[in-house]
């Protein structure tokens, strides 16, 4: 490879980190340490895999495709899915939870710690306004400011959490604690869950589109070379994202002597600066997290607008915007800790869908695209994942859970669809040559 190549593979590898790297991610790795404890090891791993692994591998899934969006790939079970599948992914990653998160991630991090009643709901409704008023109106502005903006605060929140890391390593709070309830018992699979609350699978559907069409105008113009390239990318995102992920939740591990147990990594995150650096170490991280969330906040306001006024351009580019921004607000009220939890239950349902999606275009040549693999993999994988969904929501339904935890490997630990889906393809595969259909 040529050494402008490189550099762009380089640049390219930096961009696809900063896309992934957002704000909002940066309070489930402390989190995660503080309640994994002694365990950390396997929770980070399995955090690691569902964070980072899975992102990686569904960019490639995209580019191996050829499609040119994730609605004509989720198309391949059947154009109902793929509209019904797209139309939940950009909610969750837009106003039901992500967009959102931004709003609370900002006010725990960059308002809270200065508040003296912090059980005051007034300060987070007057930020909500504020924020939210600022994000529509950029929304609605040029995105080259934004761009910009963006450009620049990555590396300096990259350069603030650094900062803060070395500290922990260095000088460490104090000692691991034991692990939590949640993690005294298979901490592995319990970090691949929480690895979910990312929801980097999911953006990766739509952030690996902008990544491939990069790659395309940087030069790799055959299918080899954009896959090689790709990959190089995403190897060095991955390669990033693992090292701030792990250093993050070593920081929560070692922090529960100094500042106990608290209810969110965002609250973890505020209190370590202030522990290491004081309030002005405080005032910075808190000034740097609100402006990248509020950048953040006006790419997920833009990309599920642009995406919905596609599907339904009678309403206008402008109405989608307000749309989104004022129920976002609305549900930003009900605070941090309330929206990680309602996220759950339903990303325990997209998850395996993602996955399963990934895993079927990554060996769609094998099966030569059959429809029926892609749909009879999908219900049977769809079928496990409601159960996941409702179990995450307390509602257990006991005959069924019994059932499925007699038949079916990991289905205590959420990856119950595994088998199911497997079973599914290869029945559909059989389904296939006994009723021929035209591919």
């Amino acid at each position: 490879m040529s050494s402008r190549n490189s550099v762009s593979v380089i640049t390219v590898g930096f961009m696809l980190f900063a896309l992934f790297f957002g704000a909002g991610n940066l309070i489930f790795p402390p989190q995660l340490g503080q309640a994994a404890g002694e365990n950390l090891f396997l929770a980070n791993l399995g955090f690691i895999i569902t964070g980072v692994g899975l992102p990686v591998l569904a960019v490639l899934a995209l580019g191996i495709s050829g499609k040119s969006n994730l609605q004509s790939l989720a198309s391949q079970v059947h154009p109902l899915y793929g509209l019904i599948f797209t139309v939940a992914l950009y909610l969750t990653i837009g106003p039901l939870f992500a967009l959102p998160r931004t709003n609370t991630v900002a006010y725990e991090m960059g308002i809270l710690p200065f508040l003296e009643d912090k059980s005051s709901n007034w300060s987070l409704l007057i930020f909500t306004i504020i924020f939210f008023g600022l994000s529509l109106y950029f929304s609605l502005q040029s995105k080259k400011l934004v761009d910009i903006i963006g450009k620049i605060l990555t590396p300096l929140l990259l350069i603030v959490i650094t900062l803060l890391i070395l500290a922990a390593f260095f000088n460490p709070i104090g000692a691991i604690q034991e692990p939590t309830e949640g993690y005294t018992v298979n901490s592995f699979f319990k970090g691949f869950q929480e690895g979910y609350l990312t929801m980097d699978v999911l953006a990766a559907f739509v952030f690996g589109i902008i990544i491939i069409n990069t790659m395309k105008d940087q030069g790799s113009v055959s299918k080899k070379k954009l896959l090689v390239s790709t990959m190089k990318a995403a190897l060095i995102a991955a390669a990033l994202l693992a090292i701030v992920y792990s250093s993050l939740a070593y920081l929560g591990a070692i922090s529960v002597n100094g500042i106990g147990y608290l209810d969110n990594g965002g609250a973890i995150l505020a209190a370590t600066s202030a522990f290491y650096f004081g309030s002005y170490g405080k005032i910075i991280l808190g000034f740097i997290v609100v402006a990248a969330c509020l950048t953040t906040s006006i790419g997920l306001i833009t990309s599920c607008a642009s995406y919905f006024h596609k599907i339904v351009p009678n309403v206008s580019y402008k109405v989608w915007a307000i749309i989104f921004t004022l129920f976002s607000a609305v549900i930003s009220n009900f605070g941090l800790s309330t929206i990680i939890e309602f996220s759950i239950p339903v990303l325990s349902m997209l998850y395996p869908l993602a996955m399963c999606l990934m895993i079927l275009t990554f060996l769609h040549p094998l099966f030569k695209g059959r429809k029926e693999v892609y749909q009879i993999s999908i219900l049977c994988t769809f079928i496990i994942a409601l159960f996941d969904g409702l179990n995450a929501a307390g509602i257990n339904i006991q005959v069924v859970n019994e059932w499925f935890t007699t038949v079916l490997p990991l289905y205590t630990v959420g990856l119950g669809w595994i088998i199911p889906a497997i079973v599914g393809g290869l029945v559909g595969l059989i389904l296939s040559f006994i009723k021929p259909t035209n591919i």
